[in-house]
């Protein structure tokens, strides 16, 4: 344009950016008050969605006023221009951040919602954002009037050196994606490794897999070395499970009142203790004529791995102290060495129904 500044321009101008700026604030507000009703639903996409625009409704807001005041001064055509440029780049960016806000929120809420754990997988979220920025940083250059034809070409051909000097990183990745597809490991599992390494699956990401032990230690297994190792997950197909109790009695025991009694037992741990299964039908099986003993094997059923120890622990307290009730005894071995002429000890081994003892005879 080239005409003169005026006081009516500087007044419209004035009255658009007034008018962005009050828009920025009151749709801050409204999704503010929106974000308050979105955390009391079940669905937590609806808390990303209204996240992301308490983001982007404000700026988009701002942008807008700005650029009905560039257009009612009286700018040159290469001010304008630039300025329009400028607004759109900024808007892009805000739309850009907001989406991918958005959609690595959504991813998020998805994999939680399948895995039923409050930790997720972080692989496909991080692809997910990179990706959506990505896409709005070759938007803002097109925006700019930078060809992006070329820095594609240069990005397909630098990215077979980058392919190679990255080969373990990348084999990370898709192992990674490739775990997570086969549905083999997810977030809350509990695995067990041939190395040794167990525990929780807290997450796993585009490099390496963290797991929880008991301990509450952390292990960082590369996803590359969890692929290819073998592995038993006490999560999939089901969370509950089975562990095996051995016990013994002695040969003089009646195994009809034991059995009897064992599931009594076994009936009171399952109604009484955290983590156990009340409906599993209690299994007692005897097997073996030891030494000492007649053993047998108690199954019981618990909810998830790491309830097992809790309910043997109490499982072990109330039989033995149940057992002693009943007059069952539980033998223990002893051994008997016997010393012969020329200080030669011949050990032997035989069962005793008391704490293990040493008993000395002398020919």
């Amino acid at each position: 344009m080239d005409r003169a500044l005026t006081l009516n321009d500087l007044m419209l101008a004035g009255i658009a950016l007034a008018a962005g700026l009050l828009t920025a604030f009151m749709s801050r507000t409204l999704l503010r008050w929106l974000a308050g009703h979105a955390k009391r639903t079940r669905w937590s996409g609806d808390d990303v969605l209204v996240d992301a625009l308490r983001t982007v409704v404000p700026w988009a807001a701002i942008a807008a006023g700005a650029s009905a005041a560039a257009a009612v001064l009286p700018l040159t055509r290469t001010v304008q221009h630039h300025t329009n440029q400028c607004l759109q780049v900024l808007l892009i960016i805000a739309v850009t951040v907001s989406s991918a806000r958005v959609i690595a929120g959504l991813v998020q809420s998805v994999t939680q919602s399948r895995s039923g754990v409050a930790g997720s997988a972080t692989i496909f979220v991080n692809i997910t954002r990179v990706l959506v920025l990505a896409i709005g940083f070759l938007v803002v250059l097109q925006t700019l009037g930078v060809s992006i034809a070329p820095l594609l070409t240069a990005l397909g051909v630098g990215g077979l050196a980058v392919a190679l000097a990255l080969q373990d990183t990348l084999a990370n990745l898709f192992a990674g994606i490739h775990i997570l597809a086969s549905k083999t490991v997810q977030p809350g599992d509990y695995i067990r490794l041939t190395s040794g390494e167990e525990g929780y699956v807290v997450d796993i990401n585009w490099r390496q897999t963290t797991v929880r032990q008991l301990s509450n230690n952390l292990v960082v297994i590369p996803n590359g070395q969890l692929a290819k190792t073998n592995m038993t997950n006490y999560t999939r197909p089901e969370q509950q499970l089975t562990i095996l109790v051995q016990v013994g009695v002695s040969y003089d025991s009646d195994l009809d009142h034991v059995e009897r009694v064992t599931t009594e037992v076994i009936a009171e741990v399952m109604r009484d203790t955290t983590g156990a299964v009340p409906d599993h039908e209690p299994a007692i099986r005897f097997h073996t004529f030891g030494d000492s003993r007649i053993g047998f094997t108690v199954i019981l059923g618990v909810g998830e791995f790491s309830d097992q120890y809790r309910i043997k622990h109490e499982f072990i307290k109330r039989l033995h102290r149940r057992y002693r009730e009943e007059g069952i005894r539980i033998p223990s071995p002893t051994r008997t060495v016997a010393l012969q002429q020329g200080a030669v000890v011949i050990p032997q081994q035989r069962g005793g129904d008391d704490l293990p003892s040493d008993t000395a005879i002398t020919n």
